[in-house]
């Protein structure tokens, strides 16, 4: 293939048998990386046709049979799955043209190769498989993660992870509960440390201020600020005003209760704001920062998987850039910092949140559990927001 590839002067012949030699080789590797000796090709799992509603979800027990393709990769048993509205709305086609390029950068498959599409983000079970790279896990660990929405997700028997994205379980925790926290807290983890700078060593004292606290960000953000000694902030409703000063708010502003920006501008300044809520919180919120102090607003609301797919790859991230670059020089010249902030998947992270877990710093938000059989119902419950904690759904039997 080589000296074609070298006598061949076509690039569209080149192209294509560049891509045969790259699936070959994937394939090759597969072979190699595993100590696998299962024979299965097959798995339950709940997964969707094509973009729609809630009644794309399809039940099957002729899901593909995950395989582990990389020597930094294990095989995981599912034992809970844990929901989030990104699960609802990717049902709905939410971000298909960023992840779809994601899964596959060359544009090796055709169109649609996504489906069918396994859902789900929180995963806690068992490792049944390594691949050979793997130093630091083994067979039968528990463990939980947050999986990559460009990956099949957790409503399956079997899930394959990169060992990065993993961490051991809590052991204070079952997997029903483990599953309710990885996602958000890897994004709350994202947001507050990677973006916004903070950490156990620098949030004493700090006032952070969280926009919609009673969801599942906003849940885990508020335990782990208190955690390490913050003064805390919370709008939310009225109806969940106690269920955030049991999580540890020091201060809760009821929205329903008139114009929540001005009850906010009574209140001393911001170090930090967390916008889980986005829409017209940017007019007013960045005012609510202390100036010319380092403070900064990070939103989790960004158009861009909006723009991406109204306007395709290229030129949705060209319009993301200029649109996040203008209102960061905007509002760096008022003396605060605008940022974005996003998912990440991280299995460091997820160590230190175990510690914490373990320690009874953090403890899990699980509103309701569903049975595997139950998954359209779940999604349902989902769809009705204004949550108050996590949605799991429990795959198998057995485990904690």
């Amino acid at each position: 293939i080589i000296n074609i590839l070298h006598e061949t002067s076509t690039s569209t012949v080149k192209y294509h048998l560049l891509k045969w030699c790259i699936c070959t080789e994937k394939q090759r590797l597969s072979r190699r990386i595993s100590t696998s000796r299962r024979c299965r090709d097959v798995m339950p799992a709940w997964v969707i046709d094509k973009y729609g509603s809630n009644d794309v979800l399809r039940f099957t027990r002729n899901a593909s049979f995950p395989s582990i393709t990389y020597p930094n990769e294990v095989m995981v048993k599912v034992f809970a799955a844990g929901l989030n509205p990104l699960d609802v709305s990717m049902r709905g086609g939410y971000g298909a043209a960023t992840l779809s390029m994601k899964r596959d950068p060359l544009s090796i498959s055709r169109s649609g190769s996504e489906f069918p599409l396994i859902l789900g983000r929180d995963v806690s079970g068992v490792i049944m498989e390594c691949g050979l790279g793997v130093k630091y896990f083994q067979e039968r660990d528990e463990v939980w993660a947050a999986i990559p929405p460009w990956k099949q997700g957790s409503l399956a028997e079997f899930v394959v992870l990169s060992a990065n994205e993993i961490s051991w379980k809590p052991k204070s925790l079952s997997h029903t509960e483990a599953a309710a926290m990885p996602y958000v807290a890897a994004t709350a983890w994202s947001a507050l440390v990677n973006t916004g700078g903070l950490s156990k060593d620098n949030c004493g004292n700090k006032r952070i201020l969280i926009l919609g606290g009673s969801g599942g960000v906003g849940t885990f953000a508020i335990q782990l600020l208190k955690a390490w000694g913050a003064h805390v902030t919370v709008t939310c409703s009225q109806n969940a005003e106690q269920f955030v000063r049991g999580l540890g708010a020091d201060h809760v502003v009821d929205y329903t209760d008139g114009p929540v920006d001005v009850s906010l501008s009574g209140l001393e300044k911001f170090d930090l704001i967390l916008d889980n809520v986005g829409g017209d919180t940017e007019r007013w919120a960045l005012g609510l920062l202390k100036p010319w102090s380092g403070s900064k607003y990070v939103t989790l609301v960004t158009p861009f998987m909006q723009n991406t797919d109204r306007l395709g790859v290229a030129d949705g991230m060209m319009q993301t850039a200029a649109t996040v670059a203008s209102k960061a020089l905007k509002h760096l010249l008022r003396g605060v910092h605008y940022r974005w902030g996003f998912f990440a998947p991280s299995g460091p992270a997820l160590d230190e949140i175990r510690d914490m877990v373990d320690k009874g710093q953090i403890r899990p938000v699980v509103e309701e559990t569903f049975s595997f059989c139950q998954v359209p119902q779940a999604f349902q419950k989902l769809e009705k927001g204004h949550a108050r904690g996590k949605t799991v759904v429990r795959v198998s039997t057995g485990g904690t």
